[in-house]
């Protein structure tokens, strides 16, 4: 986003927005950051991930694979395969999910890959527009819940992360 356009294309991007049905959208082109979002509650650009119990969260496959930043919520302890004190990062919204910035590049986290807040571990992409999940914690990918290339559901689980 950038020229003498681009006023013209961050309308358009706000169009889209407000038509698709979206909760939330946050994209970064360039030196444009923008934040969208239909919650008159949600925190922002700056603000903390909002951290939410989970209700339910499927076990890790024994071929795991995927990522995100959404928003991270605090795993049951009773979920098989997953350790009691797990933070799950979840997916913003309904999209693909793609574990690498562009194919054939490195993915962003793995198993065992050390996080910070602010890491990007995945993208989610809806109607051409690309989202970077951060982890919003600091901790160990203990494990990947989703897999690269397939559509994922709004708040669904991505990652398993041990915080520390």
């Amino acid at each position: 986003m950038s020229g003498p356009d681009t006023l013209r294309d961050i309308e358009t991007l706000i169009a889209e927005f407000q038509a698709s049905g979206l909760r939330e959208l946050h994209v970064r082109s360039g030196g444009v950051e923008i934040y969208l979002s239909n919650d008159a509650r949600a925190a922002g650009l700056d603000a903390a991930p909002v951290v939410r119990q989970a209700a339910a969260v499927a076990a890790p496959s024994a071929t795991p694979a995927a990522s995100a930043a959404a928003p991270a919520a605090a795993a049951p302890a009773a979920v098989a395969g997953l350790p009691d004190n797990v933070v799950i990062v979840r997916a913003p919204y309904l999209g693909t999910f793609y574990r690498s910035p562009k194919p054939g590049s490195p993915v962003y986290v793995d198993v065992g890959t050390v996080v910070t807040p602010e890491s990007d571990m995945c993208l989610v992409e809806v109607m051409k527009l690309f989202t970077a999940v951060r982890a919003g914690i600091s901790g160990t990918v203990h494990a990947i819940l989703a897999t690269d290339g397939q559509m994922v559901e709004a708040d669904q689980p991505l990652f398993a992360v041990i915080p520390g």
